[in-house]
């Protein structure tokens, strides 16, 4: 008789197993009001778990939910901004995740975190200007931002190597340059490299300062290049 009852327990086990987890799951609704209660009771971190598991459960109603039953100027509300914004960052949405880590920047737009966050959401964008900005703003407020200063060096590295394309095959074009066309075009070059891989230069050397990073050594080693060739 005690191993038929273990029989059955043991059966019973291995039919919950193998149930789907959706059919214990709670919807995005029963965690919503569950959510209310926990922000009535100033239970702000179960409100943020539970919040987090409803984002999971259905992100619509979650997010109107931020928008239309959250208070914007309560500290939770901040919080839960942010978990909109990596839901939405984990699932690729760039545009939303933006837009929720502009909603906390509200909030706290020192946050150098969150404009980190908020940068790199404009790259995947397609937005490097504005990421541009972002990260200047960061190392306004952190200098040895790692992220910021591998985005500034990177960037200004490839605008000059794009100016500077552009600019040597114009000159090509000069069947016979005069000296005057010539000394414009050396001029011209030393521009790019004082506006662009000069600040370049600048950005990737402090990145080896923070981190043994290859590809920064690789492309300061071409600017370097660059350098030898217009002097």
């Amino acid at each position: 008789m005690r191993f038929l009852k273990d029989m059955k327990t043991l059966t019973l086990l291995l039919y919950l197993i193998s149930l789907p987890i959706g059919l214990f799951a709670q919807s995005s609704g029963e965690l919503l009001q569950k959510v209310s209660d926990a922000l009535l009771a100033g239970k702000d971190d179960y409100a943020v778990s539970l919040f987090r598991q409803a984002a999971e459960a259905g992100i619509n109603q979650t997010e109107m939910f931020y928008w239309t039953r959250v208070d914007k100027n309560t500290v939770v509300a901040q919080r839960l901004a942010l978990e909109l914004a990596a839901y939405y960052k984990n699932v690729c949405n760039y545009d939303k995740a933006y837009l929720f880590y502009k909603e906390f920047l509200q909030y706290r737009p020192n946050d150098v975190f969150v404009l980190v966050s908020c940068a790199e959401m404009e790259v995947m964008r397609g937005k490097e200007v504005d990421a541009l900005d972002l990260y200047e703003k960061v190392l306004k407020l952190d200098a040895n931002n790692l992220a910021a200063n591998i985005f500034l060096g990177n960037y200004y590295f490839w605008q000059a190597e794009q100016d500077k394309k552009k600019l040597e095959n114009e000159y090509k074009k000069i069947a016979s340059p005069t000296k005057m066309q010539y000394a414009r075009y050396r001029n011209a070059l030393s521009d790019i490299f004082s506006t662009r891989y000069a600040k370049a230069r600048g950005y990737l050397q402090h990145v080896l300062q923070l981190f043994p990073s290859t590809g920064a050594d690789k492309t300061l080693k071409r600017i370097k290049e660059v350098e030898a060739e217009i002097k």
